[in-house]
């Protein structure tokens, strides 16, 4: 293992973990889960709402930073933290899921993805070179290799293609981030579909190039969550015990809880805060939607027993109503009840497998879920 370490794996239960990931901007308890603030901010929230809902670390994204406004831009500004505001841990993905999703006329080869801009159409190239050298730019705590990512379902012979550039991209990758800060960490990403033995073969080979952390990618996709957890089971025994794994795009609680079972330390998901948008809240009691007619006459609060304060000081009647509204208040709201209710489920997952607890806590967590919202009133 060449690379330095900052993980200390402080607890373990089963093959659930707890750690602590030690970063230039401050330390990240783990599990983690990062909310996505894609372009420099947290969609409908401040950031003061963030850090106050227990968030350790934060999520930008590459692709969109780079087009708009400019990495160089951020840098000569101070970097992400200064510019944004932020002052925590930033981990930036490296692109390449939103230039295979979002780009115009993409080429792929063994150099670089060549892309059209979705703002203006500007050509413009990524490579892993470049995608490390954006990050840095940034000023991110953590990085990402450039890979590609195959949506699923696909042929195995693309995504064997896919895997194999993946892990001669991480080569590269790991290479150009060498001239980094100290302190700050490069992840590998594990790929290969919904494939067994391609996701080992990924695996095995990210460990022998050596990284500070290793990501599995290329899942929650929309393939079916026992296809997601069947290949954490895959990669995960492969993956060193001393360094950090994440999970990249997952997910909902119940996916989070899932793979926290399975060894998997970080998270993240543009799930909160979108679904609090389209007035959706989580809770202890499941996902609730603030449109049904069942909450315009309800005085209650969405949990009474939240330690978050909008949670339990708003009425389901106020929240039905700014949600049907359209008002902007209605989608800030449930959008911080969100990210609290997320942050609150990771300090919980934390404190069950310190104390020896997890699986007790998983089966009750499910079982509450399992029971549902409130009887209307």
């Amino acid at each position: 293992m060449t690379a330095a370490n900052y993980f200390e794996l402080l607890a373990t239960d089963g093959d659930a973990r707890t750690g602590r990931l030690t970063t230039p901007h401050g330390p990240v308890r783990t599990p983690a889960f990062m909310p996505v603030g894609t372009a420099g901010a947290m969609k409908g929230m401040h950031w003061r709402e963030v850090r106050d809902a227990g968030t350790d670390i934060v999520l930008g994204n590459t692709y969109h930073l780079m087009l708009r406004p400019g990495a160089e831009r951020i840098a000569a500004l101070g970097g992400l933290q200064k510019f944004t505001g932020w002052n925590g841990p930033v981990l930036t993905d490296s692109g390449g899921f939103q230039v295979m999703s979002l780009a115009q006329l993409r080429k792929v080869d063994e150099r670089a993805v060549t892309f059209r801009s979705h703002i203006d159409g500007l050509a413009l190239e990524l490579s892993p070179e470049r995608a490390v050298e954006v990050q840095l730019l940034l000023g991110s705590d953590i990085s990402m290799q450039l890979d590609e990512c195959v949506r699923l379902p696909a042929e195995r012979g693309d995504i064997e293609r896919a895997m194999r550039l993946s892990l001669r991209w991480a080569e590269r990758s790991k290479r150009a981030f060498a001239a980094a800060p100290e302190g700050c960490m490069l992840f590998g990403i594990a790929q290969g579909g919904d494939i067994p033995e391609l996701r080992q073969s990924s695996a095995r080979g990210l460990v022998e190039i050596g990284f500070h952390g290793y990501a599995i990618g290329g899942l929650a996709v929309g393939e079916p969550q026992a296809v997601m957890l069947a290949m954490i089971e895959e990669v995960a025994p492969i993956l060193p015990q001393d360094r950090p794994r994440y999970l990249m795009g997952v997910g909902t609680p119940e996916d989070m809880i899932e793979a926290v079972a399975r060894g998997i330390d970080m998270f993240d998901c543009v799930m909160p805060t979108r679904n609090g948008r389209h007035g959706v809240a989580f809770t202890r009691f499941g996902q609730i939607n603030l449109r049904n007619a069942r909450h315009a006459d309800d005085p209650r609060p969405l949990d009474e027993e939240s330690p978050w304060p909008s949670t339990r000081s708003y009425s389901r009647a106020y929240l039905h109503h700014l949600v049907k509204s359209g008002e902007t208040l209605g989608a800030m709201l449930l959008s911080e009840i969100n990210i609290a209710y997320y942050q609150q489920l990771t300090q919980d997952i934390r404190c069950a497998i310190a104390q020896g607890a997890f699986a007790d806590f998983r089966e009750q967590t499910r079982a509450q879920w399992a029971k549902g919202d409130i009887a209307p009133r």
